[in-house]
């Protein structure tokens, strides 16, 4: 069984450097999914209260609680896990921005959950335009202080977002969860981060699969002997990401987790670095409302 290194927020949580996300995950999909996962030796899981699949992730997690053990999907025995070996990502939605609207999301989450803690809780999108945001994140510095929740961060923050919330806040952000892949590299994002302490996250880390096709990462993968979608989040691993690659088949959620046995060359990470052409896959934070 592999499984991911952990990194330290800057609280010294530590987290899961591979994840396994899960938008757009059917409700009903989520539980053999995550089972899945589970025994491939996954333990970071991102859902949002959004994608509605709260509910079958803790299906899929309670399926491996506790008892002696349970075998996966390919029928191979694994011990079985505590709630300490898990780390739990879920988000609040644009539409429960606001201090008490955020505390009764939260609540809502943990029902859906099961759980009497969450690992990080993000806010899903800055909605910069209603100008709710730093409320939403002064109730998540409560649920923070309450031990609650036991890190907590913002997701599609841009650079004047992250500076009107640093205004107020008393907890800099753990984690900003952005898009970012090689057509997709935020590299002024990343900085700001690195000087805040603030780790990086990233959503759609394949660029939806459109970026496997890319000449340059497919020249990479063939001389690697590995596909390129392991070739892609190898990128992110040794740039100091974290990713949260979305998988629908065993195979698959195997193979985006087999990438810790080989490194990418300096060349290899240049000729990356080179494909950024500031392509989004999905919404500018500044369209989001």
């Amino acid at each position: 069984m592999k499984t991911s290194p952990r990194l330290s927020l800057n609280n010294g949580v530590l987290i899961q450097q591979l994840g396994f996300g899960l938008y757009k995950v059917p409700a009903a999909d989520a539980e053999k999914l995550v089972a899945i996962a589970l025994a491939a030796g996954y333990r970071h899981f991102d859902t949002a209260a959004m994608y509605g699949n709260e509910t079958g992730l803790a299906r899929g997690m309670s399926s491996q609680l506790g008892g002696e053990g349970d075998r996966g999907g390919s029928g191979e025995l694994f011990p079985a896990l505590s709630r300490e070996d898990l780390f739990v990502t879920t988000k609040v939605w644009n539409t429960d921005h606001g201090y008490e609207a955020t505390l009764r999301a939260f609540d809502t989450s943990m029902v859906n959950l099961g759980l009497d803690y969450v690992d990080l809780y993000l806010i899903h999108w800055p909605c910069a335009k209603r100008g709710l945001f730093p409320e939403t994140y002064r109730a998540l510095e409560t649920l923070y202080r309450e031990g609650k929740v036991r890190a907590i961060g913002v997701s599609n923050f841009q650079p004047a977002h992250l500076e009107r919330l640093l205004q107020s806040a008393e907890v800099v952000p753990a984690v900003n969860q952005i898009e970012l892949h090689p057509w997709l590299q935020q590299a002024e994002l990343r900085k700001i981060h690195e000087e805040l302490g603030i780790r990086t996250e990233a959503w759609s880390p394949l660029g939806r699969g459109q970026v496997l096709a890319d000449p340059v990462v497919q020249a990479c993968a063939a001389e690697r002997r590995k596909t390129p979608a392991q070739v892609i989040l190898r990128w992110h691993m040794q740039l100091g990401n974290i990713a949260i690659p979305k998988a629908s088949s065993e195979a698959r959620i195997r193979e985006n987790l087999n990438v810790f046995d080989f490194e990418l060359s300096e060349r290899d990470m240049a000729a990356l670095a080179g494909l950024d052409r500031g392509h989004r896959t999905g919404s500018h934070p500044d369209h989001v409302s």
